[in-house]
């Protein structure tokens, strides 16, 4: 079992104070907690460990601003949240697909074409439905970890990914035909 408490409020102090041992010290028993966070909320393994390590050099750059020695855990947790969130802005939705046999140039392009409507209809919601959407359901983050990593309570996050779902749902409708009836 791998411990899971913060460095002593006395190394935070003196790391803070700018002695390079204290700081040294404070970013070694620091990893294990901003690794795991990680984990938890990026995408994949390479992008929990890039979100970790930049964590830590924001923390060794950074120590002399913290104000509060209590608040090195939610500190670190907000840089590893956003460093996640950046990445899977960045990083292509969907993994290159492995090489398969279609069963026509025609199913392909309509594939292709549905994938366009749905990711411009994801496009289109404001940004807290899109953060919550992606990450629950295209990054497949359980509700807690989403609502943990947004700050959000888990009432707040069902209710923002609700509504996602019920915009992209609504922008997927086909339209009416004309004369406002449908067959």
């Amino acid at each position: 079992m791998t411990d899971s408490r913060w460095p002593a409020e006395e190394l935070i102090v003196s790391a803070r104070d700018g002695d390079v041992d204290s700081i040294a010290a404070l970013v070694s028993g620091s990893y294990p907690n901003i690794q795991r966070f990680a984990r938890t909320l990026c995408a994949t393994p390479e992008d929990a460990e890039d979100a970790a390590q930049e964590a830590l050099i924001i923390l060794y750059r950074k120590i002399g601003m913290l104000r509060a020695s209590g608040a090195l855990a939610s500190w670190m947790f907000r840089i590893v949240r956003n460093e996640c969130l950046r990445r899977a802005r960045i990083r292509p939705q969907h993994p290159p697909a492995e090489v398969t046999v279609t069963a026509s140039a025609e199913d392909e392009v309509l594939r292709r074409l549905e994938a366009a409507r749905v990711a411009a209809a994801v496009a289109t919601l404001p940004d807290d439905q899109r953060q919550v959407l992606i990450m629950r359901d295209i990054q497949g983050l359980s509700g807690r970890i989403v609502a943990d990593a947004l700050g959000l309570s888990t009432t707040a996050m069902k209710s923002r990914l609700h509504r996602a779902r019920a915009s992209v749902r609504q922008a997927l409708q086909p339209d009416p035909p004309p004369g406002g009836k449908n067959v």
